[in-house]
């Protein structure tokens, strides 16, 4: 990552409302990520409070990955699997890609990562909820290492977007 200053990643995984969207940005700290990271930080706003994804108490994934929700925290089950499953789910997948060595070891100190993250209201298995995340995460980690996905494959659906709440039949 040494001459990357910033990756940017995209991933689904799962399905139903237990499915995991994850946008990630990853760059080396003294740069436009860090103004990023500190600024969302201190900035919370009503219903998105970022925080630093943690493994534990006291022991917070490495590069420190700051978890963005995505969709405002309901109270109850949803604030629950946001701030539980789905941020054990992110700080382990940050730890899978380190792992993986798509980041590298010796780098994490000198990075910072922000994770937008969709846990759905009506989610309710904490378990799928987890292992989406923490899979979403290192697949848009991936991607963003790769600079995934490649110009031409994007190409080939430019007249047929789709999505979970998007397709139009016969869309050309």
């Amino acid at each position: 990552m040494a001459d990357v200053i910033t990756q940017v990643g995209e991933a689904y995984a799962g399905s139903g409302p237990e499915a995991a969207h994850v946008n990630t940005v990853l760059g080396r700290k003294g740069g436009p990520v860090e103004t990023a990271w500190a600024t969302a930080l201190a900035t919370p706003r009503l219903g998105h409070t970022p925080f630093v994804a943690v493994l534990r108490p006291d022991l917070p994934a490495k590069p420190l990955t700051l978890f963005v929700n995505k969709a405002a925290v309901v109270p109850g089950d949803h604030a629950r699997l946001t701030w539980g499953a789905a941020q054990a789910g992110v700080a382990s997948g940050v730890m899978w890609a380190v792992a993986d060595d798509l980041i590298d070891q010796g780098d994490v100190d000198d990075l910072l990562l922000i994770a937008a993250v969709w846990v759905d209201p009506a989610a309710a298995v904490e378990a799928a909820v987890y292992e989406n995340n923490r899979r979403a995460v290192r697949d848009a980690l991936a991607a963003g290492a790769r600079r995934a996905p490649p110009l031409d494959e994007v190409m080939a659906v430019r007249d047929d977007p789709r999505n979970p709440y998007f397709g139009l039949p016969g869309l050309t």
